[in-house]
């Protein structure tokens, strides 16, 4: 659990994130720089779901929930006026921190069950946000939907401020990941996952650190919601509180690797753009729904664990399949030296 900062760690982080800063600099396409955005927010958001998903070990099926209250809370505030195109940007912190408190009494709630019980209850917060997207018109325009004002970005760079939006929530996010698995919450999230009933015997303060991961996960989420919201400029409930965003968080991490740093970032880069290539493939015929859970299946069919966790396994084996192959061979030259001794003593 407690892996530490290496300094192939912190390269390999400055490296990730220096290639997705220059990337727009360099005068990447329009169609890049939007597939990339969904990539990056997916990547944020399965980053997100790791927090109680991977490290809780509560596999939260509602979280498109709390994505889509910081998409209305965007459409909501800024209907009318952008206030020079930044203000958005700068109210989302406000909005992660609203959501998650409100995500806390929700998670004292839903987290009193576990597996697959919880699940199913996390579910229904899903559909009941859903259902209150659709009926509370007033609010949210239900059906109709509702709009975000425009923002006055220039047609070359407009994509740049919600691109680099996302890159800064995917850091938070992973950074926060990382100070769960190096940290005593972190701990505590793993003896959970474990077994709940012995993380009560030896003193783990099991409900706040389920609450602490819960609601941070929820904050981020929502955050992620309203920059999406910003970006799409329209809100429909069939689309900010779509099932299919929360499976895809859940899928992404699976393939990563749960309780990883990386692997919900390396599922999303996996998954998204084989989506988009298999949409644009297959066209309309849907077909492309079966070719991307064919890419999913495949991968877990070989690598069960998700791709981090097994190939770091396999690679760990092999270290110690050799290292066992030195010992021997170091071993039968000096057991033949031995004899050789013996027999010229006698």
């Amino acid at each position: 659990m407690r892996a530490g900062i290496t300094r192939v760690g912190l390269l390999r982080a400055g490296v990730f994130f220096a290639l997705l800063i220059a990337i727009p600099l360099v005068g990447a396409p329009g169609w890049i720089l939007n597939t990339l955005i969904f990539t990056i927010m997916y990547a944020g958001l399965a980053s997100s779901w790791n927090l109680v998903g991977g490290y809780a070990g509560y596999p939260s099926l509602g979280h498109v929930a709390f994505f889509g209250i910081g998409a209305y809370a965007i459409g909501i505030l800024f209907s009318k006026d952008v206030h020079g195109g930044y203000v958005p940007f700068l109210v989302l912190p406000l909005i992660g921190l609203a959501v998650g408190l409100l995500a806390v009494p929700i998670g004292w709630v839903s987290m009193r069950t576990r597996a697959d019980v919880f699940a199913i209850v996390t579910i229904t917060i899903l559909f009941i946000a859903q259902t209150l997207a659709f009926n509370l018109k007033s609010v949210t325009g239900g059906a109709q939907g509702s709009s975000v004002a425009p923002p006055p970005f220039g047609v070359d760079t407009f994509d740049w401020p919600f691109y680099f939006a996302m890159v800064i929530l995917l850091a938070i996010a992973m950074g926060i990941s990382f100070y769960f698995r190096n940290s005593k919450i972190g701990l505590s999230l793993a003896t959970v996952r474990a077994d709940e009933d012995k993380a009560h015997g030896v003193g783990v303060r099991v409900t706040a650190v389920k609450l602490i991961s819960f609601g941070v996960s929820a904050g981020l989420v929502a955050m992620a919601g309203g920059i999406w919201a910003y970006y799409v400029g329209f809100i429909y409930p069939q689309f900010a509180v779509d099932p299919l965003i929360t499976i895809g968080m859940v899928l992404m991490t699976f393939l990563g690797g749960r309780a990883t740093l990386w692997g919900p970032v390396l599922g999303a880069f996996i998954l998204i753009p084989a989506q988009e290539y298999f949409a644009q493939a297959f066209g309309a015929s849907q077909l492309y729904l079966v070719a991307y859970a064919a890419v999913f299946l495949v991968i877990m069919l070989f690598l069960p664990r998700g791709i981090l966790p097994t190939i770091t396994q396999r690679l760990r084996s092999r270290r110690a399949g050799l290292a066992a192959d030195a010992a021997s061979t170091v071993q039968a030259p000096a057991a033949g030296t031995t004899a050789r001794n013996e027999r010229i003593t006698r």
